[in-house]
């Protein structure tokens, strides 16, 4: 039995960059004290999101895939693969992006396909997603909103991820906003779409979230792991905090698929318009 301990983290970031890079240094050096190899960090935690989702909202500093930041990050997560977003200066547009580094080297790069309310006024949108092999297994990653859409995580489960890392700036509500932060009806959704795209591609499901407040947004954190039935395994609930688990990914998928297996028994003639079943139909699983 092989197992593998992850992490998931809810914590504040804003424009600091230093700040930000001495807050993931204490979180980097904590996960590995405790053994951690895989740790997914918040959306934007390199600098910040944006201070509202009306249009027009100052970003964060734009960066590089290949610059120094991100090179600082690779050696911030030597042996432990880390998964944290940034805004990507790609030359011509920005992106809200997710990189996956190891002290190897970038392993991956997602940029965000799905844009809630105005975000788009500052970002362009990313076309596509895509698993990739790291040295704990092989990963999908998306952001924030990528979740809501059933289509996202399941494109990653038939490129093969074992894996799901989805990293958020994701707000409490803006228009019935709950007094207590864990009633909250956004922070239910939040929760509700992780617990069922980790049970209905029947993979292992990393979420980390922002926490406390930037600019108009109060942030639900709920960082957690989620079993590939779908069940919490470790929470941080509304507050900053870091949730743990130690988990066989491959018993615990072997398991969960052996009866019903939701990506084996697909019939993908059943629905064509779904053109991604088409595209990644037995391409990996």
């Amino acid at each position: 039995m092989t197992t593998l301990r992850m992490a998931a983290v809810a914590a504040p970031f804003d424009r600091d960059l230093d700040e930000d890079f001495a807050r993931i240094r204490h979180l980097v050096e904590k996960a590995r004290a405790e053994g951690v190899g895989l740790l997914a960090l918040p959306e934007a935690c390199l600098g910040g999101y944006l201070a509202n989702l009306d249009g027009g909202a100052e970003g964060p500093p734009p960066l590089r895939v290949d610059g120094p930041e991100i090179e600082r990050l690779r050696k911030l997560a030597g042996d432990m693969v880390v998964v944290a977003g940034y805004c990507e200066d790609s030359g011509d547009r920005l992106y809200n992006s997710a990189v996956c580094v190891h002290g190897d080297g970038v392993l991956g790069n997602h940029r965000k396909v799905h844009q809630p309310l105005s975000e788009d006024a500052s970002y362009g949108a990313g076309q596509s997603f895509a698993a990739f092999d790291t040295p704990v297994g092989r990963l999908g990653t998306m952001i924030c909103y990528d979740k809501a859409f059933p289509e996202s995580a399941r494109a990653l489960a038939l490129d093969g991820a074992e894996i799901g890392v989805c990293i958020s700036a994701w707000p409490g509500s803006r228009t019935n906003p709950a007094a207590d932060l864990a009633q909250d009806r956004w922070k239910r959704r939040f929760d509700l779409f992780d617990r069922a795209r980790a049970l209905e591609n029947q993979i292992v499901w990393l979420s980390a979230n922002q926490s406390g407040t930037f600019g108009s947004l109060r942030f639900v954190a709920s960082a957690k792991v989620v079993d590939p039935g779908g069940e919490i395994l470790s929470d941080t609930g509304v507050a900053e905090g870091m949730a743990v688990t130690e988990l066989d990914v491959k018993e615990a998928l072997e398991t969960a698929r052996r009866s019903m297996g939701h990506l084996r028994d697909r019939r993908p003639e059943a629905y064509p318009g779904l053109g991604v079943e088409e595209e990644f139909a037995g391409t990996r699983y």
